[in-house]
């Protein structure tokens, strides 16, 4: 999958109850104040095929799913994701800002299920092909701290992975670490266990340095 694109392609990442949404969200709007074509889309989902596929993954009721069935199928919703939203944007010139990307599946599946990083990345890499974000901001907070967040936050979403236990949430972690040194440069890191201001305004200083 390659594209001559013309726009910008930024990704946010980071385990549970990272605040990484709600900073996206923000992000988002500050942009478009100051007169930026910007895309906000997420993944899994973004559009309906993907989205159909992310209530297969994240439903709680699935605890029986082979993990490389889940590998698999956030492949499948990436793919799907790229060709039909993201890599139009891009065409056009837009700045496209996406909620995980494939960073996620490397620590998610990759690490934490124990997959391994490198098999992850190839079955991403049929999937993407050469269109990777050129910064992904890396929302780090401590699991117990994230998941404490979740269980405190009225009407968020409480989907099939808040369900795991302390040390895979602990090996998510350790994923991005991993994931982090095979790409150091795309990186960049925002501790997301300060207040919600302060993580804002560190990963909007990070964005507009690169932009």
């Amino acid at each position: 999958m390659t594209t001559g694109k013309k726009g910008r392609f930024i990704t946010v990442e980071g385990g549970e109850g990272a605040g990484k949404s709600t900073i996206i969200a923000r992000l988002y709007e500050e942009l478009r104040k100051r007169g930026m074509d910007v895309l906000l889309t997420r993944e899994p989902g973004g559009i309906e095929i993907a989205e159909q596929i992310r209530e297969i993954i994240l439903n709680p009721a699935h605890t029986q799913m082979d993990k490389r069935t889940e590998a698999l199928l956030y492949a499948a919703a990436r793919s799907q994701h790229l060709a039909e939203k993201v890599l139009p944007a891009l065409e056009a010139g837009k700045l496209v800002l996406c909620d995980r990307f494939i960073d996620s599946s490397l620590a998610y599946q990759g690490h934490a299920r124990g997959l391994g990083i490198d098999e992850v990345y190839a079955i991403n890499k049929f999937a993407v092909g050469d269109c990777m974000p050129e910064l992904t901001l890396f929302f780090d907070v401590q699991p117990e701290v994230g998941l404490a967040r979740i269980n405190a936050a009225r009407g968020r979403e409480v989907n099939r992975l808040d369900l795991e236990g302390m040390r895979f949430h602990e090996l998510v972690r350790e994923g991005y670490q991993l994931a982090i040194a095979r790409d150091p440069e795309r990186f960049v890191m925002i501790d997301a266990g300060q207040s919600e201001e302060q993580v804002y305004a560190d990963a909007l200083a990070a964005l507009t340095a690169r932009l």
